[in-house]
């Protein structure tokens, strides 16, 4: 049973809103979704800290990882022999490679043409080309989604997002505990990879200094490629994680994409170690808001803690102040 309230009160002096379990709740609860915010965040940390591209796409790419978890799972019945605990973990990380795949394309035939070593000395390219071209692709993303998938909110059904593991008083939702568990993992195989490999470092090489890569032999565009898919597939399986434990539809991107870009700023542009961090900040602030504000007010919270941060240190919380300038 639940202690009573005059037991577990947070301080002996005027009445606080909600308890200590309350508050361990909330907390276990951010620190699960915030890791979910985190790898999201670090796939839109590579693409911006290797291309410098503010993408405005990113959170309908989530969506595709999203229904590319969901069709795998249940729509077209391929991981059914998986299971239906296993089958939607695998259907997140298969998500990955598929949005891979059409993040490749859309660099191949669209971004690059505005991005890149030579895109500064072409007419409409540059940043406001960069920010019609991906805001472009998120209208289309949104649109073409909603003619294919319909607007009625799915999601992906699994038996641990109906089951909790108990804690003492605490309830850890198994969808979101499995979540973080895959999310934390894959976020420290992206940072050995970025920091360990060939390619890794020629991404790294491309965003410190196209110019002095392209001496080196390094093919700056191929780079940026790798960096856009890769981002963008990362964000994918982040999107099917989420679509375990909450219902989704075509125009959920661009509730996310606002997170993500928090996030990022939040642990300093450039640093995707910084990314995740700021990622899990942003979980955490948005579950323990609901102690005391409205559910519809969670994203006010955010950006006033946002506001306050970048207030005290501008270069975010892993940031230097040489990579905002």
């Amino acid at each position: 049973m639940r202690p009573g309230p005059d037991a577990t009160r947070l301080t002996a002096g005027p009445a606080m809103p909600f308890t200590m379990v309350d508050f361990l709740q909330a907390l276990a609860a951010g620190i699960l979704v915030g890791s979910a915010y985190a790898l999201m965040c670090v796939g839109l940390g590579i693409i911006f800290g290797a291309m410098r591209v503010i993408n405005f796409a990113q959170g309908d790419f989530l969506m595709l990882g999203m229904y590319a978890a969901f069709y795998l799972t249940t729509g077209f019945g391929v991981l059914v022999f998986l299971g239906p605990y296993a089958g939607p973990i695998v259907a997140a990380f298969l998500a990955g490679p598929i949005v891979f795949a059409v993040g490749w394309l859309t660099h191949r035939f669209i971004v690059s043409r505005v991005t890149g070593a030579g895109a500064a000395q072409i007419e409409g390219a540059g940043a406001y080309g960069q920010i019609l071209v991906t805001l472009g692709l998120s209208l289309i993303l949104t649109n073409g989604g909603l003619i294919l998938f319909g607007s009625t909110p799915v999601g992906v059904r699994t038996p641990l997002s109906r089951q909790s593991w108990e804690i003492g008083d605490v309830l850890l939702n198994q969808a979101r505990s499995v979540s973080f568990l895959v999310a934390v993992s894959l976020a420290a195989g992206v940072y050995l990879f970025l920091s360990h490999t060939r390619v890794g470092k020629a991404l790294r090489a491309a965003a410190d200094n196209p110019q002095a890569a392209i001496y080196m032999g390094i093919d700056v565009d191929r780079a940026h490629r790798i960096a856009w898919s890769l981002g963008v597939g990362i964000t994918a399986i982040a999107g099917g994680l989420v679509a375990t434990f909450q219902t989704f539809q075509p125009y959920v991107g661009f509730e996310f994409v606002i997170v993500m870009y928090a996030g990022v700023v939040l642990g300093g542009l450039g640093s995707n170690f910084g990314a995740f961090w700021g990622g899990l900040v942003i979980g955490i602030v948005q579950q323990m808001s609901t102690l005391i504000l409205p559910y519809q007010l969670q994203n006010t919270a955010i950006f006033v803690v946002f506001l306050l941060i970048i207030f005290l240190r501008p270069q975010g919380m892993f940031g230097r102040l040489s990579e905002r300038t």
